[in-house]
C-alpha cells in the first residue's frame, strides 16, 4: 500500500489567502468531479473562492463531453472556484493554460507545450487537460477551472478506445515523471496552484492581451499543419486576439471557436 499523501494545503493557503480574502484549500479522497463538486456548491449559493483537490475522481469530465479517467494515484486533478467579471471573457482557458505550462515546465524542466484549446503537451503527446465553467452570479460569474495532470506512468487501459462517430482515435498520454521523476502530486500542485490564481486576477483586470505573447511562445500548434474533427485540413496561424485558432484552409484564413471542432496536429 502506498504511503498517504502530504498535500500543500496551508502553504498554498498562506501564498494565496492575502490577495484572495475567503480562499480555502480543501482536499478530497474521493469525489465524482471536482468541478461538478463546486458547481453543485455554487447553485447552493456557495461561490467563496476554493481550491478542490480530489486524490481520485470517479466521473471526471473534458471538454466536448469526454470523461477524464484517473486511477488512484495517477494523476493530479483539482478544480479551482471564484467569482469574475472580466470585461472579455475570450482565450480564459489559454491564460490558464499558459500558467500551468510554464509552471510545469519551471518544476519539471521539462519543454511542455499549448496544443490549442485546453491541452498541454510533452513531447508528441497529451500531458494535462483544462475543463472551464461557468455559473451566473448575479451580475458577475462564479467561475470553476478544472485541471488534470498526469503524473505517474498510466495503465495501458487508462486509454480509452473511440466512442461511436468519434472522429480522432485517442492516443497514449505523457505523465510528467518521464520528465521528473520526483515531481509527484502534492508537489505539481505547489508549483502550479498561487500562479494559476494571479493568472485568473490578472486575466479579470487586463483580459487575454497579458498573455498572448507567453502563449505564442508555447503554441503547439502555430505554422503545422492541422486536421480538424469535421474533416478540414489547413496550416494553424496562432490565435487572434480573442483566444480564436486562426487556420489557413486553402483559399482563406478562418478563426475556429474552441465550441465548434477538435483539432489536432497531422503527423
Amino acid at each position: 500500500m502506498n504511503p498517504p499523501l502530504r498535500w500543500p494545503a496551508e502553504a498554498i493557503w498562506e501564498a494565496v489567502a492575502p490577495e484572495l480574502p475567503g480562499f480555502t484549500v480543501e482536499v478530497l479522497p474521493e469525489i465524482d468531479s471536482s468541478n461538478t463538486e463546486l458547481m453543485r456548491r455554487c447553485r447552493a449559493g456557495r461561490t467563496e473562492p476554493t481550491l478542490l483537490v480530489a486524490e481520485r475522481q470517479t466521473a471526471g469530465r473534458g471538454r466536448l463531453g469526454r470523461q477524464w479517467h484517473t486511477p488512484p494515484g495517477s494523476a493530479l486533478t483539482f478544480s479551482l472556484g471564484l467569482v469574475m467579471s472580466p470585461a472579455d471573457w475570450g482565450g480564459l482557458s489559454l491564460a490558464v493554460g499558459t500558467s500551468l505550462a510554464e509552471s510545469l515546465a519551471q518544476a519539471s524542466g521539462a519543454d511542455i507545450r499549448l496544443k490549442w484549446p485546453n491541452d498541454l503537451w510533452l513531447d508528441s503527446a497529451k500531458l494535462a487537460g483544462i475543463l472551464v465553467e461557468t455559473a451566473s452570479v448575479g451580475p458577475a460569474r462564479y467561475v470553476i477551472v478544472g485541471v488534470g495532470i498526469n503524473v505517474c506512468r498510466p495503465a495501458p487501459a487508462w486509454v480509452p478506445p473511440p466512442s461511436p462517430g468519434q472522429a480522432m482515435a485517442a492516443q497514449a498520454p505523457a505523465w510528467l515523471q518521464e520528465a521528473a521523476p520526483l515531481l509527484d502530486a502534492p508537489a505539481a500542485l505547489a508549483a502550479v496552484a498561487a500562479p494559476l490564481v494571479r493568472t485568473l486576477q490578472c486575466f479579470e483586470q487586463q483580459g487575454f492581451a497579458a498573455f498572448t505573447e507567453r502563449f505564442a511562445r508555447r503554441d503547439l500548434l502555430a505554422g503545422r499543419e492541422v486536421q480538424l474533427s469535421d474533416g478540414r485540413q489547413g496550416r494553424a496561424l496562432g490565435v487572434s486576439a480573442s483566444g480564436a485558432l486562426r487556420v489557413d484552409i486553402g483559399d482563406q484564413v478562418e478563426d475556429i471557436l474552441s465550441a465548434d471542432v477538435s483539432v489536432r496536429p497531422r503527423s
